[in-house]
């Protein structure tokens, strides 16, 4: 006896992924996934330093506190870790050109002209940004060539409402405010 044919077909099985180096994989992932943009400064020895962090979240309300990482620690993110105090500027569309200009080493920064001022207690800020956090550093964490920062939050500072700006697949956008609010 020959078993009857049911009239069903069955799909042809997809052919498995082809596997990705698990870094190139995460870069990947995290290239298409939104991120707040940020500018955290300090003031240093040899003046104020600066970074653009799209890494910046919200980990507790008591204490408050914030946690963000930076990519080596040279430069101005290494000045920032020797930072006691810095302050993290959550900021708008608006300041998108700023925001790259604190992406890029050996950008003109701190200009008159970009609007910054300094806080009473040092530390550079801009007064411009939707909200500035001013922070101390609680815990730093090594994790490869990054450090994890988990910070408590001293004072936040309110700015102007604005469209908030996010980074995704490596270039800012403006989020509409039919969106975030």
């Amino acid at each position: 006896m020959t078993p009857q044919s049911s009239g069903a077909t069955t799909a042809p099985h997809p052919a498995a992924p082809v596997p990705t180096p698990v870094g190139e994989g995460l870069k990947a992932a995290f290239r298409t996934h939104p991120a707040g943009v940020a500018i955290i400064t300090a003031q240093s020895q040899n003046g104020p330093v600066g970074l653009t962090a799209s890494s910046v979240a919200s980990v507790a309300v008591d204490p408050a506190a914030i946690v963000f990482s930076v990519t080596r620690a040279t430069g101005s993110a290494g000045a920032l870790l020797d930072a006691d105090t810095f302050v993290v500027h959550l900021i708008d569309d608006e300041h998108s050109a700023l925001a790259q200009s604190f992406a890029v080493s050996g950008s003109e920064r701190f200009t008159p002209e970009q609007g910054w001022a300094t806080l009473p207690t040092g530390e550079p800020h801009l007064p411009g940004a939707r909200v500035a956090l001013r922070c101390r550093p609680l815990q730093t964490v090594p994790v490869g060539s990054s450090t994890v920062v988990i910070a408590e939050v001293l004072d936040v500072l309110p700015g102007r409402t604005a469209r908030p700006l996010v980074y995704v697949d490596r270039r800012f956008h403006a989020v509409s405010h039919d969106t975030a609010l």
